[in-house]
């Protein structure tokens, strides 16, 4: 970040603003994609968020930029991660109150340190292992009511599969954001931003053979609209690390859970009960605990390159 950009509280703002309209974006596929495939609905989000992606970098004048990569085949894979990501996600936004889908996703942060120990042989040591340790106990928390298949000897298509494929789909995210990390060496953000959601409309229209489902105006309607929104917090999103630095806007992620409550219970009559709070101030804990030693690292690193200069 340029210091002559920096601006912390408008980063925040625009944080905030994205995940506002992020939780938005899956309150319309919640209603929508009732009754939809979630490879069909993955591609709404993902083509749909094109259109507001490319506007935006065209009035940034980055359009032509955004188009040349030295890496096609990264981007795609990261597109493929990602899009297998979102499917599972979505899955877990239809089958699972809003609120409980949101805080079981509050593990990726817990498997982005997993994640770069084990892809990127990262030092981690034991305070932020002990902060994995203890955001999976919050995860187990939110997941027990939903687990029948251990419980009662099943395993439901509904709930429990939902609560499930949200865990992988954070899974499955904390490695696609591994693998941005190794991107954003070479390749500019608005090329990274433009490739992911290109990727993913491709990756997403291919499981059109293994059966879409006929889909109402009113649900197009709403699935188009998520895409677009959808594109509109990713810009936000991004913005909002060009006037603030990661440390001081990425717990504001945790703002989600009170978006979703509010949208869970004005639209869908969904509260979150006591063990989904407990469970949901565990992880929160766990990852805000893991975002301020990502920062502390990054400082003590930063000093020690600085103090070897000559």
């Amino acid at each position: 970040m340029d210091k002559t950009t920096a601006n912390p509280l408008r980063g925040i703002a625009m944080k905030v603003m994205s995940i506002m309209l992020f939780i938005c974006m899956q309150g319309l596929i919640k209603e929508g994609g009732k009754g939809i495939a979630t490879g069909e609905i993955t591609f709404f989000r993902s083509f749909f968020a094109m259109v507001p992606i490319l506007g935006w970098l065209a009035f940034r004048g980055d359009l032509p930029g955004a188009l040349k990569t030295a890496n096609p085949v990264g981007h795609f894979y990261r597109g493929f991660i990602g899009v297998i990501s979102m499917t599972l996600g979505f899955y877990g936004i239809v089958h699972l109150p809003l609120p409980e889908s949101i805080a079981i996703s509050y593990a990726m942060p817990l498997f982005s340190v997993i994640a770069g120990a084990v892809l990127l042989k990262e030092d981690v040591h034991r305070y932020r292992w002990g902060a994995v340790g203890a955001g999976f106990v919050g995860v187990v928390i939110i997941l027990w009511p939903r687990l029948d298949m251990i419980r009662q000897g099943t395993f439901g298509a509904g709930a429990t599969a939902g609560a499930l494929a949200v865990l992988c789909s954070a899974a499955m995210a904390a490695i696609a954001m591994v693998h941005v990390r190794q991107l954003v060496r070479t390749e500019r953000t608005p090329t990274i931003v433009f490739y992911f959601s290109l990727s993913s409309s491709i990756f997403s229209l291919m499981t059109l053979p293994f059966g879409w489902n006929a889909i109402s105006m009113p649900a197009a309607l709403m699935l188009i609209g998520a895409g677009f929104i959808g594109g509109v917090a990713q810009i936000l999103l991004t913005e909002s690390y060009r006037y603030a630095d990661v440390s001081a806007v990425a717990p504001f992620e945790y703002t989600s859970i009170i978006w979703g409550t509010l949208i869970g219970y004005l639209f869908f009559n969904e509260l979150p009960d006591e063990t989904l709070l407990v469970g949901a101030a565990i992880v929160i804990s766990a990852g805000i605990f893991i975002i301020f030693r990502e920062r502390q690292r990054a400082v003590d690193t930063a000093r020690k390159d600085q103090s070897l200069t000559p």
